[in-house]
């Protein structure tokens, strides 16, 4: 990576880059057309909006547990409040992938419903079950906790995009994965690096471990269903594995006994 790369104005151009994809927030445009493998690049920050987007959820369960709502009212606000700031894009991308890897057709025929606006079948069920999935694990820990996972795995899941971008090639000519570029090994290992400190600081050593072989797993199952079923990555399989590797590492966390609300008073 030059070092230009590496100036506080390449830092911000990035953040805005990453801001305008992964997210609704309105933001200023750059100033002309971004330079060659500018996206790629700009995937080293992706983790930092991740966990801006978490924070912002994390509020929202903060404010749900002093107005005494009911479980699961908190983290269904929550993970509503954070789709609504990214316009559920990964969500988007969780119910094309699972369309499209759940039919026995060619790679192109799956490539086809994948880019169809339509949901099937197989696109419900999978957001059903991540939003159930997700609630619970929310739902069985300790407010402060939850909170703090939310946006430690929100960060984290955004960290696995220049993995598979490094790893697969684009399925398609066109689109987000062929439009991207390949990420560089330092953006890669910036945003890998990032993903696992925000686990550390939110939830300390022994749950991010958890959480991390979790998410190594969902990788490794998701790039290699990837490759098998359309040849490699689109922007529609990035998203599915940030929301199968955010949900994964929730429910490792909240598997472990320390995580339950019986152990709220701890730190």
């Amino acid at each position: 990576m030059p070092p230009d790369d590496f100036r506080p104005a390449a830092w911000i151009a990035d953040l805005r880059r990453a801001g305008q994809l992964l997210t609704r927030v309105p933001l200023p445009d750059d100033a002309g057309p971004p330079e060659p493998g500018a996206l790629a690049r700009a995937l080293r920050v992706f983790p930092l909006v991740g966990a801006l987007l978490g924070f912002a959820g994390a509020l929202v369960l903060a404010a749900a547990h002093l107005l005494g709502l009911p479980q699961p009212a908190g983290p269904l606000l929550a993970l509503a409040a954070v789709m609504m700031l990214t316009g559920a894009l990964h969500e988007d991308g969780l119910a094309d992938t699972a369309d499209g890897f759940g039919v026995r057709r060619s790679p192109a025929e799956r490539l086809a419903i994948m880019r169809d606006s339509r949901i099937g079948t197989f696109g419900v069920l999978a957001l059903g079950m991540v939003l159930a999935v997700k609630v619970a694990a929310l739902a069985a820990m300790p407010p402060w906790l939850a909170g703090a996972a939310l946006a430690a795995t929100a960060a984290a899941s955004r960290s696995v995009f220049p993995v598979l971008a490094i790893a697969l090639p684009p399925a398609r000519r066109d689109g987000l994965g062929a439009g991207m570029g390949r990420p560089s090994g330092t953006t890669t290992a910036i945003a890998i690096g990032l993903g696992v400190i925000a686990l550390l600081l939110a939830i300390g050593p022994a749950r991010a471990a958890a959480a991390v072989a979790a998410a190594t797993a969902a990788v490794l199952v998701l790039g290699w269903l990837a490759r098998r079923q359309v040849g490699g990555y689109t922007g529609d399989v990035l998203g599915a594995t940030q929301q199968t590797t955010e949900t994964v590492m929730l429910l490792a966390i909240a598997a472990q006994p320390w995580a339950s609300p019986a152990w709220a008073g701890q730190p």
